[in-house]
């Protein structure tokens, strides 16, 4: 174990809490752990038990969906291995998932993917809830966004609008680049999930996967996250991945039996 990590109290996980899993993850995940009711608990609590080694993908499929189309595909069914927050069971690494966060998000702080699961033929990444919603650009916020905020003496540029693996306008439709004096822009209303599509699809572009994004969240919390998630939704620009794109509730994945 790394020298000075903490992993949660067994009393504060369902199960798993020896999982070699625990000793390699980040500080900042484990400390959301110990919150029974955070994204993390929940994810975890949900997933490991159903997911032992691995999740159906024909199962994950019949789970009635909030939004989503039939299975659009003729893929056979496979074992979908998960990663939580890029980390195997065993503690691995997802592999070249390092790698494409740097191709991606450069020096900057790193996109964080609550969940991903691979399989054979395909990679999901799942972006989860809980009462959040889904997180909006911070430089943006605080007034800073190199292409709006910048004076002509410190214009500079946003990497997620240049080219490269992490161009949001290679997937999504965006629009034109924002310019400065913009009152609001479509890269900051979907940062969060811009940026997990983006890396998502590098990453299985690199893997030799199919890509989709999926959301999970409470039945409930639906409603105000719907019209966020349907104009993301109508952005992806390739329709095969807009067709293996889901949202599922929570209720729908306790309807799948642990194994």
């Amino acid at each position: 174990m790394k020298e000075g990590r903490t992993i949660p109290e067994p009393a504060r996980l369902w199960a798993g809490s020896n999982e070699p899993l625990f000793a390699a993850l980040p500080g900042t995940i484990l400390a959301n752990l110990y919150n029974p009711r955070s994204e993390n608990a929940l994810l975890w609590n949900l997933i490991y038990p159903r997911a032992q080694p691995s999740l159906s993908l024909r199962s994950l499929l019949t789970l009635k969906t909030m939004w989503g189309t039939p299975n659009p595909g003729n893929l056979k069914d496979d074992e979908m291995i998960p990663y939580y927050w890029g980390y195997a069971q065993d503690g691995s690494r997802l592999a070249e998932l390092d790698d494409v966060l740097d191709e991606v998000d450069g020096s900057g702080p790193k996109t964080e993917i609550d969940l991903f699961l691979l399989g054979q033929q395909l990679l999901i990444a799942i972006e989860v809830k809980h009462n959040s919603v889904f997180g909006r650009c911070s430089r943006y916020t605080a007034h800073r966004c190199p292409e709006i905020h910048a004076s002509e003496a410190e214009a500079s540029i946003c990497r997620y609008w240049e080219p490269g693996p992490g161009q949001f306008v290679r997937a999504l439709a965006f629009g034109t680049r924002p310019q400065n004096g913009d009152v609001d822009v479509i890269c900051n209303a979907h940062y969060q999930l811009a940026r997990t599509f983006v890396v998502g699809q590098t990453l299985a572009w690199k893997l030799r996967r199919d890509f989709a994004l999926w959301i999970f969240l409470p039945q409930k919390r639906w409603r105000a996250i719907e019209k966020s998630w349907l104009d993301f939704a109508d952005r992806v620009v390739d329709d095969r991945m807009w067709r293996w794109m889901r949202a599922i509730s929570w209720e729908q994945i306790q309807t799948l039996p642990p194994r």
